[in-house]
Parts: C-alpha cells; sequence; structure tokens
C-alpha cells in the first residue's frame, strides 16, 4: 500500500473532526498511461463517472459500488490523488448507454462513439480471463461520483 493511501484518509477525517478510517482504493483502467489519464481527469472535475461491467465484478468476487461509499482514486503506482463519493449506481446494458452518460465518463473526445468503443475493446481485456465474453446487451456498471477530497502533498 502506497504511504498517500494513509495519509488521504488521515486528511480527510481529520478535517472533518471525525475517526480516521481506511477506505478501499483503486485505479482506473488496465495500464498505466489510462490510468493515470483518468485520474487527472477526475482531478480536473472532467471525469465524474466510470462503467466496469457487472461480469467483472461477479468474476472477481467483488461488491457493486453503494450510494455514499467512499474510495479513493490512485494514480497506477497507487499514489493517493483523491478521495471519491458515489453519487448514483444503475445497471444499463452496453448497447443502451447514452450520450450524456458518455460525457460524464470525460474520456477522449466525451462521445458516445468514443465511449462505445474505448469500452468495447476494454471490457475484451476486462473479461478475457473469466468465464464471460463481452456483447453489446452485457450488463454496465453505471457508477457516478463526486470528489470530495484531493490529496495534499508536502513539499
Amino acid at each position: 500500500m502506497h504511504p498517500s493511501i494513509s495519509k488521504i484518509c488521515d486528511d480527510y477525517f481529520k478535517s472533518l473532526s471525525l475517526a480516521v478510517k481506511q477506505l478501499n482504493y483503486w485505479h482506473f483502467c488496465d495500464n498505466e498511461q489510462d490510468a493515470d489519464e483518468c485520474a487527472e481527469l477526475v482531478l480536473k472535475g472532467v471525469k465524474k463517472a466510470t462503467s466496469p461491467s457487472l461480469w467483472w465484478f461477479k468474476a472477481n468476487n467483488e461488491a457493486l459500488p453503494k450510494v455514499g461509499e467512499l474510495n479513493i482514486v490512485t494514480r497506477w503506482n497507487g499514489e493517493a490523488v483523491c478521495i471519491i463519493e458515489t453519487l448514483s449506481v444503475s445497471i444499463e446494458p452496453f448497447n443502451e448507454i447514452t450520450a450524456k452518460y458518455a460525457e460524464l465518463e470525460g474520456e477522449g473526445d466525451k462521445s458516445l462513439r468514443y465511449w462505445q468503443k474505448v469500452h468495447w475493446d476494454y471490457y475484451h481485456r476486462e473479461l478475457a480471463s473469466t468465464n464471460f465474453t463481452p456483447n453489446k446487451e452485457m450488463p454496465i456498471v453505471c457508477e457516478v461520483f463526486k470528489v470530495v477530497f484531493k490529496a495534499k502533498y508536502d513539499g
């Protein structure tokens, strides 16, 4: 665990005069360039949503995100950049994702066409080692979030 994980938890909870808790942490994407780019988009307020497949959660025995839940977004190297709060979670078929939602994801040119292309490729990689095969009706977990705290760096 990167030392910034504990620091951001300490800073956040102490700023609210609450007992410090450790939060779950993760990075976006499956490669360093995209993970770091998405982390920066979140910090800039451009990226406000994320969309793993429901099948990834099932294959990895992971709990679905919940409204009100706090998570730490990291860079690929595990360095904490911010804490996000989940605002909404819905499950939508891949082929019913809207242009409005694609814009919330904030990646590329923010178009639905871009979202579909990039995510279609991603879901094939995400599910490659599972018993699931991507298809146009596959369930996508659409999580909308907001940044509630940004990492503070000494220096």
